[in-house]
């Protein structure tokens, strides 16, 4: 069911003034863009300039990370931006990930020092712990054996937290998160002895065929904000995308109720979400879809509309991320 609290702020949020609140006091853009793109096939500048425009259009946070090799254009075009006047730093709201391969407590400060070298900027506003499973420390961000199989290590999350907490204590960061973590491992931070920075966001695919309810009661019950990744689907990639999962955009739901707003089914699925308190990065380098999916601020879904959708859940997950097929704790998520 849908938190009173968190309908009645997205109501009020605006294209201009967007941002909610974090527990940890901070404040966090309910929309951001989502920069991943493959690196073997996006051309050189594509962040870069799709940044540079998304600020434009009034995007405020950007979600990145190490192992998207383009985190010096994203960087440059947040640097190039501020130096124009068009954003001041504190405007901007970047998100960084932990990756797999950096687990081990003397790690995390190297690695998010890397990102900081990276972008060229002094702190990150929120770095997450990228996926709760690890491979094998080293100089490949995906380890290998001569067989071909990934390399997995053992992971110890809390000591991991712990080195996190000492990049916030430092002002490496402003604030922490998680990402595709489930109610299990959560707690087990929630609980950690001596805690000391709770977890402020869990960042997980979250849409209308995958809306998450059990997670989403969970987060709110203790504080913490969903950030939805693939809040539109997916591409179809079939690296990483179930393709048996039927295509979100072209549920009829979505198309008719975009339909009486004169919103696209993309417009209303987003809109769905941020009505539910949940944060939406929907990735796009393409500038028509970048500044499409910002115009959500000027329409609201009925409380029926709401539910309605609600309703299409399917419990479909697009990201199998199969890397992790092998791992004994896969599927990970399986405990929500």
């Amino acid at each position: 069911m849908l938190s009173h609290q968190s309908e009645k702020m997205s109501l009020m949020l605006t294209a201009k003034n967007h941002s909610i609140p974090l527990s940890d006091g901070n404040r966090i853009p309910i929309i951001g863009l989502g920069t991943y793109g493959d690196p073997r096939t996006t051309p050189k500048g594509t962040a870069r300039e799709c940044v540079k425009l998304a600020i434009d259009v009034g995007y405020r946070q950007f979600d990145g990370a190490l192992v998207y090799f383009n985190e010096h254009e994203v960087g440059q075009a947040i640097r190039e931006k501020i130096t124009d006047g068009t954003v001041r730093r504190e405007d901007i709201f970047y998100c960084g990930k932990l990756w797999s391969t950096f687990h081990p407590p003397e790690l995390v400060r190297p690695a998010l020092e890397r990102t900081l070298k990276t972008l060229q900027l002094d702190y990150v506003d929120l770095y997450i712990i990228e996926l709760p499973m690890a491979f094998k420390p080293g100089d490949k961000f995906y380890p290998k054996d001569k067989n071909g199989k990934y390399i997995y290590h053992e992971t110890d999350l809390c000591a991991t937290w712990e080195a996190l907490e000492a990049c916030k204590d430092a002002g490496l960061t402003k604030s922490l998160g998680v990402s595709n973590f489930n109610r299990r491992q959560l707690e087990l931070i929630l609980n950690k002895p001596g805690l000391k920075h709770r977890p402020v966001s869990n960042q997980v695919e979250c849409h209308p065929y995958f809306t998450q309810p059990k997670l989403l009661e969970f987060c709110r019950q203790n504080d913490i904000v969903i950030v939805g990744y693939s809040p539109l689907g997916t591409s179809r990639d079939a690296s990483w995308v179930n393709l048996k999962c039927p295509p979100l955009l072209e549920d009829e739901v979505l198309v008719s109720i975009g339909k009486k707003y004169n919103k696209s089914p993309a417009q209303v699925a987003l809109r769905f979400n941020i009505q539910r308190g949940v944060v939406v990065i929907p990735k796009s380098f393409n500038p028509q879809r970048i500044t499409k999916n910002f115009q959500i601020f000027d329409f609201s879904l009925t409380d029926d509309e709401m539910k309605l959708m609600e309703g299409l859940n399917k419990n479909i997950r697009f990201v199998e991320l199969l890397m992790w097929s092998d791992h004994p704790e896969y599927p990970f998520h399986d405990d929500y």
